[in-house]
């Protein structure tokens, strides 16, 4: 049976989306759409930090008294892998972190007192966080925790698997630059990814051709502020509460997203020792370095 390209676009978590995949019929290729876009939002809206009925804001309302809340178990399993990311950073990829969105504005154009960062860092630390079958307590109060970094990959590993479910095998997801991609092109052409430079707006440091796989992007230029000169990104340190210095940018490939994103934020947060750590992963990989030098297997 023949196959046509669909392309849907559509706006979550902040970003902008769009699945393209290979399909016998219309029909069928919306029914998928649909299935896709409403898993999507369902994740969006329970682990959103700006929507007061969501999981993640009724957690954070525990968190910041001290107190326990009861979990599911794919909020159960989310935290789990959350601390897996921490042990094998070496507490780096901490999502108790969180806080120190309070302090830093990157609107403002202004950096938080010494003070303030170290007031941040008392509320910060995934030890301080117990889970006992499903119940999730907190050791101090004013604590706050935030998926960033797993949790819109694990919506693009979601979105994956309805579409196997509805014997899609030819396609790409991508949720705001977090991609999975099934298997290639119906005439078996892989797909091509544009990685942005971190540096030089509107170019591309590599393009990156894909059959299967998942590919995700961390990079300093996202949110930022630059003051005397001085980059500050978006992505803090939580031993030091300060943005992190070395990496520009690194993008890594793997099987599932949520590995993909996780590592090339722990990348970032390793700092001088990101590309060394990633190396040693395994993972295809490429990155720039606030220098502008390049490295990884894909450049």
């Amino acid at each position: 049976m023949p196959l046509s390209l669909f392309r849907y676009q559509f706006q979550a978590m902040g970003s902008p989306c769009e699945l393209q995949f290979y399909s016998p019929d219309e029909q069928r290729a919306d029914i998928v759409r649909d299935h896709i876009i409403s898993d999507v939002k369902r994740i969006e809206h329970k682990y959103s930090r700006y929507r007061e009925d969501s999981v993640l804001s009724e957690i954070n309302r525990a968190a910041s008294i001290g107190s326990s809340v009861s979990i599911d178990d794919e909020t159960a399993a989310l935290l789990n892998y959350a601390n897996t990311c921490y042990q094998q950073s070496q507490g780096l990829f901490d999502i108790t972190s969180g806080v120190l969105r309070r302090i830093w504005d990157f609107k403002s154009n202004t950096l938080p007192s010494k003070a303030e960062i170290r007031k941040a860092l008392e509320q910060i630390g995934w030890q301080k966080v117990q889970i006992h079958g499903s119940a999730l307590s907190f050791a101090v109060k004013d604590m706050q925790l935030d998926f960033g970094g797993i949790g819109k990959e694990y919506a693009v590993d979601r979105a994956a698997g309805i579409f196997y479910q509805h014997g899609i095998e030819h396609g790409v997801i991508d949720l705001g630059g977090d991609i999975k991609v099934l298997g290639p092109h119906s005439d078996g052409r892989p797909w091509s990814v544009g990685i942005r430079h971190p540096r030089i707006p509107g170019t591309l440091l590599t393009t990156i051709n894909i059959y299967t796989g998942a590919l995700a992007t961390s990079g300093d230029y996202e949110r930022c502020i630059v003051i005397n000169g001085r980059r500050y990104s978006h992505i803090l340190n939580p031993k030091t509460g300060w943005p992190v210095q070395g990496m520009a940018s690194v993008t890594v490939v793997a099987d599932q997203c949520v590995v993909a994103g996780s590592a090339c934020t722990i990348s970032m947060l390793m700092e001088k020792n990101g590309a060394k750590w990633i190396k040693q992963l395994g993972l295809a990989h490429v990155w720039m370095d606030q220098s502008g030098k390049t490295g990884g297997n894909l450049v």
